[in-house]
């Protein structure tokens, strides 16, 4: 059966297609609603949830983006409104502290060739909150700094410069240490 098919026939409340459709896309879902979400409960939680509004709202699916994208929307919305709900407020910069770095480096994510994933994800985990959301919607979750400042509800220049500090962090988390020197 192709997508279009099984969209359609989920659309007419189809539950061997909306199985079908579930199947096919609830590990995706699954990885990335754990980006955020340390506890695989919850991240297991926001899925379903996910499904069931992406269901209900399946009228406004239009075939734009693909359904996976579409999707993934929701799970990233979902995840980050669970973590609002359970008191992790994203910390909102002061646009008059905030400024912006603009330079030909910017788009570098350069790291030795010791480091490993492994690694990365912990230094990303290890951020601070506000700049954690964005560098993963960013750097992982490839999201541009429009769409980042639409799901965080932040400006354009918030989420350019929580990224730029969250990557300046980031790239101090992962600095090689030789004999405690950091050189």
């Amino acid at each position: 059966m192709f997508q279009v098919d099984i969209i359609e026939k989920c659309k007419q409340n189809n539950r061997k297609a909306q199985l079908q459709l579930y199947n096919q896309y609830c590990d995706g879902m699954y990885i990335v609603a754990k980006r955020f979400l340390k506890d695989a409960a919850d991240a297991e939680d926001v899925v379903q949830e996910s499904f069931i509004k992406a269901f209900t709202k399946l009228h406004q699916y239009k075939a734009e983006v693909t359904f996976g994208a579409w999707l993934k929307r929701i799970v990233v919305n979902k995840s980050i409104d669970f973590l609002k709900s359970k008191k992790q407020r994203l910390v909102e910069l002061e646009e008059v502290h905030l400024k912006v770095i603009d330079t030909p480096d910017d788009d570098k994510w350069l790291v030795e060739d010791t480091i490993t994933l492994k690694e990365v994800k912990q230094a990303i985990n290890n951020l601070p909150e506000k700049y954690q959301y964005v560098v993963m919607l960013y750097l992982i979750e490839g999201y541009d700094h429009q769409e980042i400042s639409e799901i965080l509800g932040i400006s354009e220049v918030a989420s350019r410069t929580q990224l730029s500090r969250g990557k300046a962090k980031l790239k101090e988390q992962l600095i090689p240490k030789t004999h405690g020197t950091g050189y």
